[in-house]
């Protein structure tokens, strides 16, 4: 079993709420530890998130500790909603948390809907940064400019009938974003993977292998 610790992690606009989630028997130090950021926080986005929840179970089983945070405005974190460039700055405050915990060790930054929005472009501009995930991605939102450039490896899990992230979108998205890149597709899946949760997490797993090794 994981184990999980509450933090509250400092930010320009007083803390942020998170859970981490450490591996059972961790590596000391670990491969690599991850921050993983929620769908949209006004539209019932938080850290308790279903795929959230399964991005951090998947990255621990990799033996990948992960820092899951409610942006500003969210649960207890102080602030409010600030049109996702306030959260930007919640997802950098979250990355600084997790490397005075992990000193000198790759950081990794995944991000499911909104939160792949906001974290990846934080993520590619971050040279502590090894590793992007992003999980239901809303490609009318999130740019090819906004990760322009990016050699970070980046692994992308999409549901197949996605609503706010079409397959033929996503794959035109996804063939123009620099190498390294991993696309995987759970088939049949909607943009929060409702009933296939099991099948997200078994994809996650499954890539974050082939990608890591």
């Amino acid at each position: 079993m994981a184990h999980l610790r509450a933090v509250e992690i400092p930010a320009s606009h007083g803390h942020l709420e998170g859970l981490l989630r450490l591996p059972d028997q961790p590596a000391a130090p670990p491969r690599m530890a991850a921050v993983v950021c929620h769908p949209h926080p006004r539209f019932g986005g938080t850290l308790h998130n279903k795929v959230a929840f399964r991005i951090a179970q998947a990255l621990v089983d990799r033996g990948i500790p992960a820092l899951r945070f409610n942006f500003r405005g969210v649960g207890r974190s102080t602030g409010e909603y600030a049109e996702g460039q306030g959260e930007r700055d919640d997802v950098r405050a979250a990355l600084d948390a997790l490397a005075r915990r992990f000193p000198g060790i790759p950081l990794a930054v995944g991000g499911v809907s909104f939160g792949a929005w906001v974290g990846l472009p934080v993520g590619c501009a971050d040279a502590r940064v090894g590793l992007l995930l992003g999980v239901g991605v809303p490609v009318s939102l999130l740019r090819v400019a906004d990760l322009d450039g990016c050699a970070i490896p980046k692994l992308i899990v999409q549901g197949e009938r996605d609503e706010y992230g079409p397959l033929p979108e996503l794959r035109t998205w996804f063939a123009r974003l620099p190498e390294p890149k991993h696309l995987s597709v759970v088939a049949d899946a909607d943009h929060l993977f409702t009933r296939h949760q099991v099948q997200l997490y078994e994809t996650l797993v499954a890539s974050l292998a082939a990608v890591l090794g």
